[in-house]
């Protein structure tokens, strides 16, 4: 294809993961005109979560912040799914299922119990459980755990319809999306003006945002100071079918002999395993040790699992930041917003990204709820 001018809109999204698609989708609904750039729309990490909305289970000590705009998006969850099905007619498997988390001897369970006590200073509730508790609200589970905590507020959304969903809706709503590789993003004068595509094409916009998750920081164009921070994580989840009276009907998680794991049941008898964590660059091969050590650990804690039909093994790179929040609001260059270092939250953080940014671009103010997390809080990064 040869170089080119295509008509500018007055919002481009760089990325076409639930984040891009959930800003694209509120810009539509604003009245803006948008593009979304993407050569392979929902094919990371997007693809490859598990789909929990899980913040407290998901709490670290020290992450407080990232805590409240969690347990906000997390609210939010409700009606986002009722909104997005009424325009799409799809379901997107939002499920109130609840999480355990699951202790693996003593010492583990000691440290749920401190996580608990930890959670309760800061309003979260998560309940204790005995051994014998565990084996009520888990039937399966594997004999002689000692306890674990209950999560009752921790749910579900099944990613892929998830994303599915969203690119219906913008589709629906009129959005365009195009796909392309985005070559390098143009800043003249202090100001991004566009994008060249890996065609020649050039695509002007009023506004650009940056939602290409751990690929954000690569794109050519952009002065120091205002690259995003971020770095792949690679993460390989996997998928089984098992007999559905077999699966937990909570999502179960724990750390067996020091290394998490999480099992996510889904109607229809789907079970995602998943919690593997490297440090591998871009690099997105599946490593065999990976899968049998995902297995190995939730044998360890579901012993059916055993018997259960390896569908498939998925590789990813989570967009992570240096304190693990994400990166949302002006880059410092005019005309360029940051959506991007999502990390482990990209699922459960969709619905008050999407409406921040959108807010952002309609308003021309931040959100007080993204304030914690502007860009120009973390130094800028060097391309690698």
């Amino acid at each position: 294809m040869s170089a080119g001018r295509a008509a500018a809109p007055d919002v481009l999204v760089l990325g076409a993961g639930v984040i891009g698609l959930s800003i694209a989708w509120r810009c539509l609904g604003r009245g803006r005109s948008v593009a979304v750039v993407d050569p392979a729309p929902g094919s990371g990490a997007s693809w490859t979560a598990a789909g929990m909305l899980a913040p407290v289970t998901e709490l670290h000590y020290g992450e407080q912040p990232l805590l409240a705009l969690n347990l906000a998006s997390a609210a939010r969850y409700p009606s986002f799914a009722a909104e997005l099905t009424a325009a799409t007619g799809r379901d997107i498997g939002y499920r109130r299922t609840g999480t355990v988390v699951a202790a693996w001897d003593g010492a583990d369970l000691a440290a749920l119990r401190d996580l608990a006590a930890f959670a309760a200073t800061l309003d979260q509730s998560m309940q204790p459980l005995t051994s014998r508790e565990l084996r009520g609200l888990l039937p399966g589970i594997a004999p002689g755990l000692p306890g674990g905590l209950l999560a009752a507020d921790d749910h579900q959304v099944d990613n892929r319809l998830l994303h599915a969903a969203l690119l219906a809706a913008v589709v629906g709503a009129g959005g365009e999306l195009v796909a392309e590789t985005v070559a390098r993003i143009e800043v003249v004068d202090g100001r991004a003006t566009g994008i060249t595509t890996a065609d020649g094409t050039v695509r002007s916009a009023g506004v650009l945002v940056l939602a290409a998750g751990a690929h954000s920081g690569r794109i050519a164009g952009l002065p120091a100071a205002a690259r995003p921070r971020v770095h792949p994580v690679k993460g390989q989840t996997l998928r089984l079918r098992m007999d559905p009276d077999a699966l937990p009907p909570r999502i179960l998680r724990g750390s067996v002999k020091g290394s998490p794991v999480y099992l996510v049941p889904r109607a229809g008898g789907e079970l995602v395993i998943g919690a593997s964590t490297e440090e591998a660059g871009f690099d997105c091969t599946a490593r065999a040790g990976a899968v049998y050590e995902l297995l190995r650990d939730a044998q360890s804690l579901l012993p059916a699992v055993s018997e259960a039909e390896l569908v498939e093994v998925s590789t990813a790179l989570r967009p992570g930041s240096p304190d693990n929040a994400p990166l949302l609001g002006p880059s410092g260059v005019d005309g360029l917003i940051l959506a991007t270092g999502h990390y482990r939250n990209g699922i459960l953080l969709t619905p008050i990204t999407g409406d921040g940014i959108a807010d952002l671009i309609t308003d021309g103010r931040v959100p007080a709820a993204l304030a914690p997390f502007a860009p120009h809080r973390t130094a800028p990064q060097e391309v690698r």
